[in-house]
């Protein structure tokens, strides 16, 4: 029955897939679990259940000897990000995203074991056509307010990951976790990159351009092919609610520890390597160059071929924790974590390389390197959380966590709005009968406005919630 019960768990994780998750600490979840984000996020020095295995897999070893659980969860985003820029304003589409989670862990022993699956987080938006924000630009040769593609500016980021956590219970006081995981991640882009910005990453303002393809498009405006740049378009995205266009994998993990220093106060913590990851790639990529001069006689030149996002990964992350339960009702949290965004976002990467199609004349074959710079800082955040059980089913929680935001207002970008700062959340759990529990959280993580570097405006806000059903096997 066990084996049987952890084969259905395994087939299951496979069809829940990856949506994508749009977070609120950097590319973060606030919280994973509905209990841990119920709680304000905290998570290392308590049971949250099977969400362990994304916490800290080491309080896995709470579980009860004998003890398997199977579960089960939603999760429910809903940020809203608005651009304004002068007298235009426009609001992202990207209103509503619902993320499965599922898992298996049972404690055999002094070992507690299992699978799960969550999604890691993400970011993005979406502006639609003819968006205000997007409908005119700079060109290269600085003319002002010249028109650009008037499609869809968005961009859409998902990671999710397949855990594997194993905790071991040395004894009666400390217990020390693991976890191996698998991840994935998945991008859909669609973004109009103005003349002016082009020229600026040329020069290295903001970014970088190179490569073939960009020596090509040199030779183009001194021999009088083109006389004036635009805009330049990167499109590659699908239709899946699932995963994104261009996709990548790789590996990651995790250990952890609790001790328990007195019948009241237990200690925690964990640390989450960076990821290893595979490029992110797409076969189905597209890139549009419109401007003046003869070349653009009949409109735009569309070149198919092959993206790559280059070095994306998930940053490592240090967290420590503490549990107080002065009485058998009430239970103290607070957690802080550190993650080493700089190591991973410091500027975005990604080449573009035209195949062999005859329609893509004398750029087959050729590349563009462009790379955004981010300057992500590193991020402290805070989180407190309690718990009061007025009767022995049910358990009523809450929480809040705090940090600075990730991003520098310079590099904000309207389509990747990872600008949120606070959380104040609550929930409860509530124990249906002797094998079945379900439990529930709210989010709300207020407005952050901040101003780029073009004087445009961005701001996000979000609320968040999750629904758990567990049940004992």
């Amino acid at each position: 029955m066990i084996r049987r019960t952890a084969s259905t768990a395994l087939a299951l994780l496979v069809l829940a897939g990856s949506s994508p998750a749009f977070a609120t600490n950097g590319m973060n979840l606030e919280g994973y679990g509905a209990k841990s984000q119920a709680m304000g996020g905290t998570g290392m020095a308590y049971d949250t259940g099977n969400s362990a295995a994304m916490n800290n897999p080491a309080t896995l070893g709470f579980y009860k000897e004998g003890t398997s659980e199977l579960g089960f969860g939603i999760r429910g985003l809903h940020p809203k990000v608005k651009g304004e820029y002068g007298p235009y304003t426009d609001y992202s589409r990207s209103t509503a995203f619902y993320m499965p989670s599922i898992s298996y862990i049972r404690r055999d022993g002094a070992i507690s074991w299992g699978t799960a699956m969550f999604s890691q987080g993400g970011m993005g938006a979406d502006y639609g056509d003819d968006s205000p924000l997007f409908a005119a630009g700079s060109s290269w040769n600085g003319v002002a307010n010249v028109p650009l593609s008037g499609k869809t500016n968005r961009s859409e980021v998902g990671v999710g990951r397949v855990m594997f956590p194993i905790a071991w219970k040395v004894s009666e006081d400390t217990t020390i976790g693991a976890s191996v995981d698998f991840v994935w991640a998945s991008m859909d882009m669609q973004m109009d990159l103005d003349g002016a910005h082009f020229r600026r990453f040329t020069q290295g303002d903001g970014g970088t351009v190179s490569g073939s393809m960009y020596d090509s498009l040199g030779g183009y405006m001194m021999g009088g092919a083109i006389s004036d740049i635009n805009y330049a378009r990167f499109d590659f995205s699908n239709d899946s609610h699932l995963i994104g266009r261009a996709v990548g994998y790789g590996t990651g993990f995790k250990i952890g520890l609790t001790q328990k220093l007195s019948k009241t106060v237990t200690i925690g913590g964990s640390y989450h390597s960076q990821t290893a990851m595979t490029d992110l790639e797409s076969g189905n990529a597209t890139l549009s160059f419109f401007g003046a001069g003869p070349a653009f006689a009949n409109g735009p030149i569309p070149l198919s071929g092959k993206v790559k996002v280059r070095n994306f990964e998930w940053p490592a992350t240090f967290a420590a924790g503490i549990a107080i339960t002065p009485n058998e009702k009430l239970l103290i949290t607070g957690d802080v974590k550190y993650i080493e965004w700089s190591s991973v976002m410091d500027k975005f990467s990604m080449s573009f390389t035209a195949d062999d199609s005859v329609s893509n004349g004398d750029f087959r074959g050729k590349s563009i390197d462009v790379e955004m710079f981010q300057k992500w800082k590193n991020q402290t955040i805070w989180s407190i959380g309690v718990q009061y059980k007025p009767t022995r089913k049910l358990a009523l929680r809450g929480g809040a966590s705090f940090s600075m935001e990730p991003v520098p207002d310079l590099y904000t970008n309207p389509l990747f709005p990872a600008t949120i700062k606070n959380h104040y959340t609550c929930g409860f759990g509530y124990q249906l009968n002797d094998v079945s529990s379900v439990a529930a959280a709210f989010s709300w993580a207020p407005r952050v406005t901040d101003t780029n570097g073009d004087g445009m405006v961005i701001s996000h806000s979000q609320t968040n919630w999750a629904l758990n059903y567990m049940h004992k096997l």
